[in-house]
């Protein structure tokens, strides 16, 4: 059976709320949560298994280093039991209360009603500088990406 945007609409407030007992019916006892980033500055980031370590990521981890958390959605597509968002996360950082706002995207799969597998993906390096309070020097950093000269190059 296909989920609806309602359904993950709902889920998405869910995870918002912080609740343990309005997530729970929502996350399948074995469920594979990943977000990327930097876990030493992001701790809510990285790799949770099974319904207990996600209820803590979300409403116990990310609530301490963010405050108030809003998603704002710009894209929802749902195909059968998969869904995906691109959007906003829009927070005040607890200990400061400075404002963060930095791109996600997320992609789900649910089976029978329940999450099962979950990947974030944050612009971490905006939300690193921002929760950090100032821009990392990357000036003097090594290239991570380099072209040969002579490459092919595809243009779509």
């Amino acid at each position: 059976m296909a989920i609806t945007r309602e359904f993950v609409l709902e889920f998405l407030r869910a995870r918002k709320m912080s609740d343990p007992a309005q997530l729970a019916p929502y996350l399948d006892d074995d469920v594979d949560w990943r977000i990327s980033g930097p876990v030493d500055v992001l701790p809510q980031c990285g790799q949770r298994s099974g319904k207990a370590e996600v209820i803590d990521a979300i409403c116990r981890v990310s609530p301490e280093l963010f405050g108030t958390r809003e998603f704002e959605i710009d894209h929802l597509l749902i195909h059968g039991d998969y869904a995906a968002t691109l959007g906003r996360f829009h927070a005040t950082h607890a200990a400061t209360g400075r404002q963060i706002s930095f791109r996600s995207a997320h992609f789900m799969r649910f089976r029978n009603d329940k999450l099962v597998w979950y990947r974030g993906l944050i612009d971490s390096f905006s939300a690193t500088e921002q929760v950090m309070g100032h821009e990392l020097d990357i000036a003097h950093a090594p290239d991570l990406v380099s072209i040969a000269p002579d490459a092919d190059l595809v243009e779509i």
